[in-house]
């Protein structure tokens, strides 16, 4: 009986750490960036930019369109990054392209929902990851030299 309480806790410790999905902030998603391999700061880059496109809908949702343009240049950035490390090292080209997709229909839904005068950044930031798509979609099925 005695036995069955410490095994029982850590059961149900050992099940509610599984539950909660281990979610890293910006923050630490930036610094593990700084220290990451090559082949693994694509991957980095996109997670950073998908978390900055759910915190720009926020911001903007909220009203706080300077710092949703903010995010938004974020999104730029770590999704050009995440592009030219995802074409050098060669790995995760289609998850990479397929992310990038899903990110820019997002913006697109985020840019219907703002004033006129507020869609030029999200229109830019849009235009900018269907460039890096594009890239990638070069890069895994354009010509190859011989």
């Amino acid at each position: 009986m005695r036995t069955r309480g410490p095994i029982l806790v850590l059961i149900l410790a050992v099940a509610a750490s599984w539950a909660v999905p281990n979610q890293a902030s910006v923050v630490e998603l930036k610094t593990r960036l700084a220290n990451a391999r090559p082949d693994d700061r694509g991957n980095l880059c996109l997670q950073i930019a998908e978390r900055q496109v759910a915190a720009a809908d926020k911001l903007y949702t909220d009203g706080k369109i300077e710092e949703g343009q903010a995010a938004v240049q974020d999104v730029v950035s770590y999704s050009t990054q995440a592009g030219d490390a995802v074409r050098q090292s060669g790995k995760h080209l289609k998850s990479s392209e397929i992310t990038l997709r899903k990110m820019a229909r997002r913006l697109t839904d985020i840019k219907h929902t703002l004033a006129s005068q507020d869609q030029a950044p999200v229109q830019a930031a849009i235009d900018t990851l269907e460039k890096v798509r594009t890239d990638l979609l070069n890069h895994m099925f354009g010509k190859k030299a011989k």
